[in-house]
């Protein structure tokens, strides 16, 4: 009787519902609570909240709850039914959880805030539950999060990818721009997860984007292109995404000359990877000197890396005509370097030049989303820090 009453305080049940049993399972550390109604009890139905009398009960069913000493905790019980003239047989809200729910709402308060402090698998881990188990109280805690948000035109938005787990598993992550909010989380990174957030705009919503950041991801543009007025010239190339290619060319340059040069003895660019992917103005000070000996050194690095700063010069003009101007000569420049990779990816951007210039229309970079996904950590703590209005 006194496990009874403790757990009919801890849970705060509230009439007619009072804990009809309490079981403790030793060998699989769990704990069980069933719980019932008092006899004679009215419900509302959930639909149009008139009071009715028992129908019927469904199935029993269960609800992770908070653990206790270390037990998983469960609490079980038989849903009443009601039978409404208008609405049919409804099963009534229950007040420890939501209506489809498979863990009651203290324990999903519970696991958000777990969730929010680490990422997905160790959340998880933490938890006792599947990794797609917290990804599922992820997804209601942001749908509940959209639902109490006021529908406000977004003129800006940041679109970017997230990997999320090994074996190249990806969310897809919109942010409002101007607020530095995250507005929505799918799985994947397919046209269709970008696909759903349009398709929960309304017409006036669409309408009033006016560019949207995000990297040249083909199902990303052609979304964009599907859904929103004018959506072409709307997008805009991120210029961190565009450096990143370049970023990637001369360490490919980096990587096959070191190979060329160990072959005679020379390790001359042996260590030296992080320093070609630095800015100019980001160089360490302590390797100022050595990394301007490297640069006249007459290397094939140190061309792609200059040409690779060059382009950096671009996001600097004020009037797009001119910006453009710019491009050609640049373009020139890369294409004639004689450097494979440099070409390569110099060639990748020119197919994608209009909406790289497109800058110069919405000057917007996903400068926000790359700072979210900092702090998100792989999305580990992204949809957690977004459940935008809890539970």
């Amino acid at each position: 009787m006194l496990d009874i009453d403790v757990f009919a305080r801890l849970l705060n049940l509230k009439k007619p519902w009072k804990v009809n049993r309490v079981r403790v399972s030793a060998a699989e550390m769990e704990l069980s609570v069933w719980l019932e109604h008092r006899p004679r009890t009215e419900f509302v139905c959930p639909e149009c909240q008139l009071p009715l009398p028992l129908y019927d009960h469904a199935p029993a069913r269960r609800w992770r709850h908070l653990d206790h000493g270390g037990y998983v905790t469960w609490l079980h019980a038989r849903i009443p039914r009601v039978y409404c003239l208008e609405h049919g047989v409804r099963r009534v809200n229950i007040p420890w959880a939501l209506p489809e729910a498979r863990s009651t709402l203290a324990f999903e308060r519970h696991a958000i805030d777990v969730l929010r402090e680490t990422d997905v698998l160790g959340g998880a881990r933490l938890l006792k539950v599947s990794w797609d188990e917290a990804w599922h109280l992820m997804e209601r805690a942001v749908a509940r999060g959209q639902q109490a948000k006021k529908r406000r035109v977004i003129p800006y938005l940041g679109v970017d990818e997230k990997a999320v787990a090994r074996g190249h598993q990806y969310v897809t992550m919109v942010c409002d721009l101007d607020r530095g909010t995250v507005e929505f989380l799918a799985k994947n990174r397919e046209k269709s997860s970008l696909d759903a957030y349009y398709a929960s705009l309304s017409a006036r919503q669409l309408t009033g984007i006016r560019g949207v950041a995000m990297d040249m991801w083909d199902p990303y543009i052609a979304s964009t292109v599907a859904h929103v007025p004018n959506g072409r010239a709307k997008i805009v190339f991120d210029r961190y995404h565009i450096m990143k290619h370049m970023n990637e060319a001369v360490d490919t340059v980096r990587k096959q000359e070191n190979r060329s040069l160990l072959a005679d003895d020379i390790d001359l660019l042996t260590g030296t990877k992080y320093l070609w992917l630095y800015a100019e103005e980001n160089v360490p000070e302590k390797m100022n000197r050595w990394f301007a000996v490297l640069r006249e050194a007459n290397l094939k690095t140190a061309r792609a890396w200059a040409i690779k700063e060059a382009l950096r010069e671009l996001w600097d003009y004020h009037r797009k005509g001119w910006a453009e101007l710019y491009w050609k000569r640049w373009y020139f420049w890369a294409t004639h370097c004689r450097l494979a990779p440099v070409r390569k990816a110099a060639r990748t951007i020119h197919r994608h030049l209009d909406n790289v210039l497109t800058y110069f229309d919405h000057r917007i970079t996903n400068a926000v989303s790359e700072g979210l996904n900092s702090k998100i950590q792989t999305l580990k703590k992204t949809p957690m820090g977004i459940a935008i209005g809890t539970i």
